[in-house]
């Protein structure tokens, strides 16, 4: 999934670009130089249920472009959570990402603020923009059906620890 600050066709392709550069940088193994010079972190998100997600963090420009671009699956238990420096109101949209996905935009507060369900993925242009009615600091990705699966709704709150800086 890419992130679109703006609506502008050269917008649109340089995220593209920047994405399918970064992926086609590591090899299949994953230990090419793209997996070397950007860590994965994880966080764990807690539903208020108690159920647990692992989420790559998506906290760089270049993380947060090619999100989870050219994966074949994402696991029931596993997710994306782009973090923002600021709060917007954040575009995505699906080019090139192969599965269906749930997304949630949290406030600074990490209640639930707008969520789009079984988002399907997108390989041909255009490909549709999904966009909340309120501004949020994170989103969450999660494999289509958790919505359902883990009764998440608007004014939720989930907890999660960010990943301290390395001094």
């Amino acid at each position: 999934m890419i992130i679109i600050p703006m609506h502008s066709s050269l917008t649109l392709a340089v995220a593209w670009l920047l994405g399918a550069a970064l992926l086609g940088a590591g090899d299949a193994r994953g230990t090419g130089p793209a997996s070397q010079s950007m860590t994965v972190s994880q966080v764990t998100v807690t539903y208020p249920n108690g159920a647990r997600l692992f989420a790559e963090v998506a906290d760089t420009p270049a993380k947060r472009a090619s999100g989870l671009m050219f994966r074949d699956r994402l696991a029931p238990d596993r997710g994306m959570l782009f973090v923002f420096e600021e709060a917007g109101s954040w575009t995505f949209w699906m080019k090139n990402t192969k599965i269906a996905l749930d997304i949630l935009w949290l406030g600074p507060d990490k209640r639930i603020v707008y969520i789009e369900e079984n988002v399907p993925g997108c390989r041909q242009d255009p490909c549709p923009e999904y966009k909340p009615n309120r501004e949020a600091l994170y989103v969450l990705e999660l494999p289509a059906g958790t919505v359902k699966r883990e009764k998440l709704a608007k004014g939720m709150n989930l907890r999660f620890d960010l990943p301290k800086e390395k001094n």
